[in-house]
């Protein structure tokens, strides 16, 4: 196919700097053989009659919120006296890592790369009797294969940006091909769904966002109280947690606890990095403060040091129950505008006194309803992110309100989940390839 040497020759150009990613100590690309070949390992549907879901999500992120919908699949197949089994597969290390603790190992699998050989092999290892992806992972191959084999293909928490949009009415005809092939769109707000409808989607359902049933909001979960021992966190202690983090958000964060710190003795910071990679970058940051501090790592089966102001969190897969362990919040990948922001529901749901920068494209409409509700505050820079901590040590009530509003809004626009369970349901229809789904009309 046209298409195949088209990819072929951009695998090729590429070849150089995965063989680089991979030899400079960074972050790899996620299984870049197996992805070309498709010579995966998953193991038979384990129980006849079953119907097979695989599920895609790009990075961790979208891994989470396709482990709480896969939870949701299974709880309302049981409940109508039916049988899923899901799979996932992920394009990155860290959502490989996630997905194999949430599903297991033998469940997860590096998605293949969307030349017509790899996919194949895949469809025939998995044979799936339909296919979720995460939010905009629209791949021409996949969708013609799937089509051919009638496989339908379900897009959860549908997200399409006004950037993404006109990328995509660049090549409109492309844009319409792969959209004539999706089964179901279920967008996660009014303005995504009318943005997939102008490009061809058959079939858009205003679902609300999966995001707001992902996170989790209590403080007093096992999960929670077992970090918090683990770090020797104190009752009165004041947790300031910068999540998510990208350079030079961790410095800012640092900055503003070494500014606050000496007024406010009960002071505690915690830095997650969005890549754990980046650790030793992070640890010569605090090295060069004089600031005593400690890494998680180090933690298990060892005392936290009594003297350490600083957490650095260098594991993986933790950072959903870290949040519930902060009083205030600094959500990162949102200061420089190069990344879009990451997942500011986390912490609301758990009260906490949320705060990020103005580059929060990928959360618009999260970002929207938090500002509206005043329950959130945007820190344009590090002067302002420290007089956004300052402020909330100063004023707990304040800090307090502003969190309960956060939490109250998060549970208010909780139950996506369940609906986007029962659309894959219906499209799931009867195991084999015969299939009951009817398509649900777009209403503008």
């Amino acid at each position: 196919m046209l298409l195949d040497f088209a990819y072929l020759v951009i695998a090729i150009v590429a070849l150089p700097w995965v063989v680089w990613r991979k030899l400079s100590g960074g972050r790899p690309v996620a299984a870049p053989w197996i992805r070309f070949t498709g010579a995966i390992p998953v193991p038979p549907v384990p129980e006849a009659g079953a119907g097979r879901i695989w599920l895609h999500g790009v990075s961790v992120g979208e891994v989470q919120l396709l482990a709480a919908l896969a939870a949701e699949l299974r709880a309302q197949a049981e409940a109508a006296d039916r049988s899923v089994d899901c799979v996932i597969s992920s394009s990155t290390t860290t959502g490989l890592e996630l997905a194999a603790k949430r599903f297991g190992p033998d469940r997860t699998f590096p998605c293949p790369l969307d030349f017509t050989w790899a996919v194949d092999r895949v469809l025939d290892r998995v044979r799936p009797d339909l296919i979720v992806l995460g939010e905009l992972e629209l791949w021409p191959t996949l969708l013609a294969r799937a089509a051919r084999r009638g496989i339908p293909v379900v897009v959860a928490n549908g997200r399409m940006s006004e950037r993404s949009a006109a990328g995509y009415g660049r090549v409109a005809w492309l844009a319409r091909r792969m959209l004539g092939r999706v089964t179901t769109v279920a967008a996660r707000s009014q303005a995504d769904a009318d943005r997939f409808a102008s490009l061809g989607a058959r079939d858009v359902v205003v679902t609300g966002s999966l995001k707001f049933d992902g996170v989790r909001g209590d403080r007093a979960a096992p999960e929670v109280e077992r970090l918090r021992q683990l770090a020797g966190f104190a009752a009165a202690d004041i947790v300031f947690l910068a999540g998510s983090t990208q350079s030079p958000e961790e410095s800012l964060a640092i900055e503003t606890f070494r500014t606050l710190a000496p007024s406010h003795p009960a002071l505690r910071l915690v830095i997650v990095p969005r890549h754990v990679e980046r650790t030793p970058e992070i640890a010569a940051l605090l090295d060069a403060t004089g600031l005593p501090w400690q890494l998680r790592s180090r933690l298990d089966g060892a005392s936290p040091d009594p003297t350490a102001c600083v957490l650095l969190i260098d594991t993986t897969g933790e950072l959903g129950w870290w949040w519930g362990t902060a009083s205030i919040a600094f959500v990162g990948g949102s200061l420089d505008g190069l990344r879009g922001g990451q997942n500011m529901l986390e912490p609301a749901a758990y009260a906490a006194a949320v705060c990020f920068g103005p580059h929060t494209r990928n959360f618009r409409d999260e970002v929207r309803r938090l500002l509206d509700a005043d329950a959130a505050v945007v820190v344009p820079d590090g002067p302002a992110l420290t007089a956004f901590v300052g402020r909330c040590l100063a004023d707990p009530a304040w800090a307090a309100a502003l969190g309960s509003r956060a939490a109250a809004l998060v549970a208010a626009h909780r139950g996506a989940t369940a609906t986007t369970a029962r659309i894959v349901l219906d499209g799931l229809g009867n195991p084999g390839r015969e299939r009951t789904f009817t398509p649900r009309p777009y209403k503008p």
